[in-house]
């Protein structure tokens, strides 16, 4: 029995984690000869289905985590899909490198990065994740490894980045770092009193900074409503930081073991009173109070700190009680945004469901496929699970999926428990839709390669059809 990171979807597989690429070689095979699916699996740190497949095989790489290259004068890396950002950047740091994109956890496999493109707290200044990517090595379905680039086989290359696992296994990455004078950050605090505020100060900030990233008060209403906490972050250079070489250290970079008083891995168990509507009502309340305060404060983080927030409180997932939870990420262009967020606020207030957590972040546009990106804003909205307010939660997504659809907007997959079928063609296009049907088809034409998500989001596209790769061929 697996899960999603949120608990909240579950699934009965057949799980198999293989020690080497041969390993995971002889599992594909075996799955041809019994005709069963394929899901690639890292740390399971999507929040949905994404990694789940109820009708076949889960395949864990997590177990292929060599590092299998490492030049510490170009800042290229080379190494297996199962080694976790921790260990790539615990690799490199002492050279004086840091990647270029990093999510909210540490945790997360370098597969599930590329499979997901993910981005970070600098996707308007330096894009996904894809971006830094040198070169793929992927096993198709048929058992040939190809190796892809943006001059090998680009097309391929596009659409395996942010694939979401569909197209074949990725095998190994090759990733090109940033080299960093200071492993720490100068990071200063904001607030801003209501929505239309936290997008404009958000948008003076960004060619100031390196990163940027929100907090939103999704209990606050009337001209409270979209009020929030902003945290602005630049790198630092060797004359900036007098601590510089000695913070390039793997233990200058350590997340604390004990917050308020308390072992960080027990800290879920004194969350759990908290999670009812009225407790987090208070919480946001007092967190936006004590912002306020400190607002204009500025503060040296490693970047560890600043980037892995997530990773603070171990098993933090579970402080939601058994239903779990589920996040829904929105991305909403810029010129709809502010009457598209403030909708999406409203409309949960209205629900009685508001999000216990609120994320804004910035975007800008790339040429993935099936990419979730555009020139505008997501805000990643984390809502509690019960067996009662289940169904009610399901029904306000789907309100909310039709405001961000008539904005113009997109969603994220790796986060997402909860798009349609008919979902699927305004996010993402009708046209990439299709190409990337087509593409399947012609790489995987038995289906090796599915997902719960695949199922769910794509069901036309999991059952590809002769008449749909006709159509995607005409280029229509």
């Amino acid at each position: 029995m697996l899960d999603g990171f949120g608990r909240a979807i579950t699934a009965s597989c057949r799980y198999y984690k293989p020690a080497s690429v041969l390993d995971l070689e002889a599992i594909m095979q075996r799955a041809r000869r019994e005709t069963l699916t394929v899901t690639f699996r890292g740390n399971g740190r999507s929040y949905g289905d994404a990694a789940l497949n109820s009708h076949g095989i889960v395949v864990d790489t997590s177990g292929l985590k060599q590092i299998l290259e490492w030049n510490a004068s170009t800042g290229i890396i080379r190494a297996e899909v199962g080694v976790t950002i921790e260990q790539l950047w615990q690799h490199v740091i002492g050279d004086g490198y840091w990647p270029f994109v990093v999510p909210g956890t540490m945790h997360a496999t370098l597969g599930g990065c590329v499979a997901m493109n993910v981005h970070g707290k600098n996707n308007s200044r330096m894009g996904p994740f894809g971006d830094y990517i040198e070169a793929l090595t992927l096993l198709l379905a048929d058992g040939r490894r190809v190796v892809l680039s943006r001059n090998e086989q680009a097309y391929l290359f596009f659409a395996t980045i942010g694939g979401l696992g569909l197209l074949g296994a990725i095998v190994d990455v090759t990733l090109r770092l940033r080299k960093i004078e200071s492993g720490r950050l100068r990071v200063q605090s904001e607030v801003a009193p209501n929505l239309q505020e936290t997008l404009a100060r958000f948008e003076r900030r960004l060619q100031s900074c390196d990163y940027a990233v929100g907090w939103v008060d999704a209990y606050a209403t009337g001209n409270k409503l979209g009020r929030s906490e902003l945290h602005f972050a630049s790198y630092l250079t060797r004359a900036e930081d007098r601590e510089g070489e000695q913070s390039l250290r793997i233990s200058a970079q350590s997340l604390p073991t004990r917050l308020f008083g308390l072992p960080a891995e027990e800290l879920f168990r004194f969350m759990r009173p908290f999670a009812s509507s009225v407790a987090m009502s208070l919480l946001n309340a007092t967190k936006y109070g004590v912002a306020r305060v400190r607002s204009g404060h500025v503060s040296l983080q490693s970047h560890a700190a600043f980037a892995f927030l997530l990773d603070y409180i171990p098993d933090w997932r579970l402080a939601y009680g058994d239903g779990g939870f589920i996040q829904h990420q929105l991305f909403v262009p810029k010129h709809a945004a502010e009457a598209c967020l403030k909708s999406v606020l409203l409309t949960c207030q209205g629900a009685q469901l508001v999000p216990h957590l609120a994320v804004l972040k910035r975007h800008r546009e790339d040429k993935y496929l099936l990419s979730h990106a555009l020139d505008g804003w997501s805000l990643a909205l984390d809502f509690r699970v019960t067996n009662a307010n289940r169904e009610k939660v399901w029904a306000l997504t789907a309100r909310l999926t039709e405001l961000v659809l008539a904005s113009g907007g997109k969603f994220y997959l790796a986060k997402d428990a909860v798009l349609r079928p008919e979902d699927a063609e305004p996010a993402f296009g009708k046209s990439n839709v299709l190409r990337f049907l087509a593409l399947k088809q012609q790489l995987d034409p038995t289906g090796l390669f599915s997902s719960d998500l695949f199922e769910r989001v794509f069901p036309v596209l999991s059952r590809a059809t002769g008449e749909t790769v006709h159509r995607a061929s005409d280029g229509t």
